[in-house]
């Protein structure tokens, strides 16, 4: 296990990779010619062509005009547009019945409504850059969002593209971390932009969270979007030779999850795959925990109380389960070797969410069944540092 203080930082994100072997239509419409002079009636007397019309009419026909005008789209905007609308209140309402079914779940207590105030805080504080970012994510040309990758609600994923469509590119497959609880893949907003503009393709995977789901859907979830990045990601430019998969947070360990898992499927267990660990050239984790067992009473005592996070991981029984330094320990006893790709983590010392002890703890249990593993320690960084300001240099 290779442990890297790296030179001092730079502002903004810069990854190097490996080198590798509807048609618009607009009509012009021309009013019709109305006679200027007064039409006669039966009676003889003179009447106005253009009458006005009671208000109830004109609601009437203001209605009756907006509905014409929204029949007049074309097909497909329609579709769009109601798809959209249908979405939206879809979220709506499930992120409201989740939100209440939470907070049944957490009760009053001083921990987290401190800890969810202080983020608030951090949020507002943040929010010119982050109407920057969010004005990006829903107008720009090159984010093409909720990609459908499965059959539940969550399973979407955005895609951001580079602005220079020659050539296949390198794809990033990125999940995103949020506590289990508010994960999203807009999260990756930034990070998908950055890499964008470099000539990367980035994938941030949407997964289930709690209460809506559990450890085991997040990880099936995560799994089934990284199946589609494999095996899809050619048709959206993205060179299927270089892709790499990357976490953050909640989501490194959900997303090195899935990638031990996986390799123990293809060692023998389990039932068959959609995807392979040898399409993955490296695994990126950003301020990742992959030891729950010894992070137990560390979230607890950080608000995340161990009654909601053993029910978020299945229980007591289900945390070696789920803890991927504890599952790499015992791979090579049972099948050797395994067929994990370089992993690469990055953590910074100054990170009171999860210590960096759980990178290096899960760097040196890689190297000791034969994996290529390196931390990447950054002095005095916090849980945040490494996503919103650091830059890296991955070679």
């Amino acid at each position: 296990m290779e442990s890297i203080v790296p030179p001092p930082l730079q502002s903004g994100l810069d990854f190097h990779f490996p080198s590798s072997g509807g048609r618009d239509a607009t009509e012009k419409a021309t009013p019709a010619s109305f006679p200027s002079s007064p039409v006669a009636s039966d009676t003889g007397d003179e009447v106005p062509l253009l009458r006005r019309l009671p208000s109830a009419s004109r609601r009437r026909r203001a209605v009756s005009e907006s509905q014409i005008a929204y029949l007049s789209l074309p097909p497909t905007r329609r579709r769009s547009f109601s798809r959209d609308v249908g979405h939206a209140a879809a979220e709506t309402y499930l992120l409201t019945r989740l939100t209440l079914i939470l907070l049944r779940y957490l009760g009053v207590g001083y921990r987290w409504i401190t800890k969810f105030l202080a983020l608030v805080f951090y949020a507002v504080l943040l929010m010119p850059g982050f109407l920057q970012v969010g004005y990006y994510y829903f107008f720009s040309s090159q984010v093409r969002r909720s990609i459908v990758y499965g059959d539940q609600p969550r399973n979407r994923l955005d895609l951001y593209l580079p602005t220079d469509s020659n050539g296949s590119k390198p794809v990033v497959a990125f999940v995103t971390g949020g506590a289990w609880i508010i994960g999203y893949k807009a999260w990756g907003s930034l990070l998908g932009r950055r890499l964008a503009e470099r000539g990367i393709i980035v994938a941030c995977i949407d997964y289930r969270n709690f209460p809506q789901g559990t450890i085991s859907d997040m990880v099936k979830d995560a799994s089934e979007g990284i199946s589609f990045v494999c095996n899809n990601i050619a048709s959206y430019g993205g060179n299927p030779d270089r892709i790499y998969l990357m976490g953050q947070s909640a989501g490194a360990h959900i997303a090195s999850c899935a990638l031990v898992h996986q390799a123990i499927k293809e060692s023998g267990e389990g039932d068959g795959t959609s995807w392979s660990v040898s399409q993955l050239n490296a695994y990126f984790g950003l301020s990742g925990g992959y030891n729950m067992l010894n992070l137990v009473d560390h979230f607890h005592r950080r608000g995340l109380y161990r009654s909601i996070f053993l029910s978020i991981m299945e229980g007591e029984q289900s945390l070696r389960h789920f803890s991927p330094e504890i599952v790499v320990r015992n791979l090579s006893a049972r099948f050797g070797v395994p067929p994990l790709p370089p992993m690469i983590l990055y953590h910074g010392t100054g990170d009171y969410s999860i210590p960096s002890d759980a990178s290096a703890s899960f760097a040196e249990a890689l190297t000791s069944i034969g994996v290529q593993a390196k931390v990447v320690l950054y002095d005095g960084k916090t849980h945040t540092d490494l996503f919103l300001q650091v830059r890296f240099a991955i070679c």
